[in-house]
Formats: C-alpha cells, structure tokens, sequence
C-alpha cells in the first residue's frame, strides 16, 4: 500500500497549486457556516481505486469534513453508483472538490485499464506489470492504482535494480567489450540482493545475456513468432518480459507465447481519467436546501 506520508506530499501539492491563497470564489459567495452533504458518483463503469487519497484530501483541507468511501480499491462498479460520500462544511467540500476528483479520476483510470489488459491474459502465466512512463510527480499513486486493477509493479526507480537498456549496452560494448564478458564485470560489482535485467532486441543477443548471468531478459519489440522462439532458447535459465507492441489487440496473443512478465507503458501514460463527478447539495444555516452543484 502507498505510504500515508506520500499520499499526503501529493495531495498538499496539488492543493496548494489549486488554492495557493485560498479558495477566493468560496470564502466570497459561501457562508462561513454553510455545510453540504457531497456524494462521489460514478458516470460510467470502471474499477475504483484512491480512496486514501479522497479521504486525505478533504481531510487536510478541513478536518471538520466526513468522509464515507463506500467501496474498496479493486472494487468494479457500475454507471451511476454512489462510491463515497462526504458531509461538513461547505467551504472546505468546494475547495477539495477538483483535486480529489482529478487524483480519483486519475487513479480510477489507470486500475480500469489495467484491468482490461489482466482480463485479457487470463489463463496464462503472464503478468501485466507498469513502466515508469508515469506522470511526474503521481508514480505512487499510479503504481497503487496499476495494483488495484489486478497488475503488478515493475521497478519503482533507477534506483531499485539495474536495468540495461539498448543505450546501456551501445555505450558498455562500444569499445568492442564482450557483451556476456562485460555482464559478468557488471554482475561482480553488484550487490547480492540486486536484480539484472536486460533488454535485447534480437534473438542473437540471448545466449551471449544469459551468459552474463542475467535474472530477466526483455524481448523488446519482437513478433509473436521470434517471442515464442525467445521463450524456448531461455527455457527457464531467466524470467523472459516482453516489452514493445503492446496493446489491448495484442497482449493475448503475446501471453500465449509463455513470457513471464508484459510491460506496458500505456497502463500509466495514457489511460483515460474516468467520469466520476461529485454531485454537492448545500444547506443554509437554517436547513433549507438551496439548490445543488
């Protein structure tokens, strides 16, 4: 689960991009008394997730607010269902409103997404797992909402293993070093705890990587064809990931060829925020209902 701490660095950002000196329209057309009853409603279907996140939002703008989430994170639900409802005052719902909804929003995408490409692999051993194609700033968030859509998480940062990439090896093998030779180096000079991985891009580069005593090899880009060719030359000797050509019409296709793991990038850079809208009715200090926002 993403850390408290980390959802509240986020949520305090935006909302202080959102509302830097205040919320000028509320604390001039709101009483300061007013309250409002605030219900989060879905406008089409999808797999909910950031419920700690709506929950912190109201909560660090006015301690005061009630905030009910009616679903869990991972649960699916339907147009027009209520998923959380929120109570106290007015001021405080309004000025929450556009930072809670555009990270639930966000999130809510992200795991209805990723959900699609889980269905679409069921029955085989592959995982469908994110990339650090994330937005700036919202990684945590987007990797807890890749999980509550039924994917996994690749490494968070370039911190977490080492990852050599096409670049990677141009750069390590420029000066006519031995690619399975310089792996090797590599590998002696890395902790015992951390992973290697390594990106090909031709059926020719496994045997001299596997050599280099690799953990995971990534197919990238390769066809349906040379993916099922690739799965039988590592046969086991390292988890095979295919990474490239990824999406909705493809991904069944490319998890029948046996690779353990499918990175796709669109999970994170270009899933959909979802309809959710946050449908507010306010009272008046004397309890009469003025209308609805």
């Amino acid at each position: 689960m993403t850390e408290p701490r980390e959802i509240e660095r986020v949520v305090l950002m935006a909302l202080d991009e959102d509302a830097p000196w205040g919320d000028l329209t509320g604390e001039t057309l709101i009483p300061e008394s007013a309250t409002a009853t605030a219900e989060l409603v879905a406008r089409e279907p999808g797999v909910f997730s950031g419920a700690r996140v709506v929950e912190a939002t109201f909560r660090l703008v006015d301690a005061h607010i009630a905030v009910e989430v009616l679903v869990a994170d991972g649960d699916r639900f339907s147009a027009g269902d209520v998923l959380a409802r929120v109570q106290g005052p007015a001021r405080g719902i309004l000025r929450a409103e556009r930072v809670a909804l555009n990270l639930v929003q966000r999130m809510s995408g992200v795991a209805t997404l990723t959900a699609r490409y889980v269905d679409a692999v069921a029955g085989t051993r592959a995982r469908i797992v994110d990339t650090r194609k994330t937005t700036p700033g919202l990684r945590s968030l987007e990797r807890q909402a890749v999980r509550d859509g039924g994917g996994r998480n690749h490494r968070r940062s370039l911190s977490d293993a080492v990852m050599a990439k096409d670049n990677h090896l141009a750069v390590l093998t420029a000066g006519g070093a031995d690619l399975a030779t310089a792996l090797r180096e590599a590998r002696e000079r890395m902790s015992h705890t951390a992973h290697l991985e390594v990106e090909v891009d031709r059926l020719d580069q496994v045997e001299p990587v596997l050599a280099g005593g690799v953990d995971t090899i990534m197919l990238d880009n390769f066809t349906v064809a040379d993916l099922r060719t690739g799965v039988e030359l590592i046969a086991g000797r390292a988890i095979v990931e295919a990474s490239g050509g990824v999406n909705l019409d493809t991904v069944a296709a490319i998890a029948a060829t046996g690779v353990d793991v499918i990175s796709v990038g669109a999970l994170t850079h270009s899933a959909r925020a979802l309809d959710l809208g946050l449908d507010v009715v306010i009272e008046a200090p004397d309890g009469a209902t003025r209308g609805s926002a």
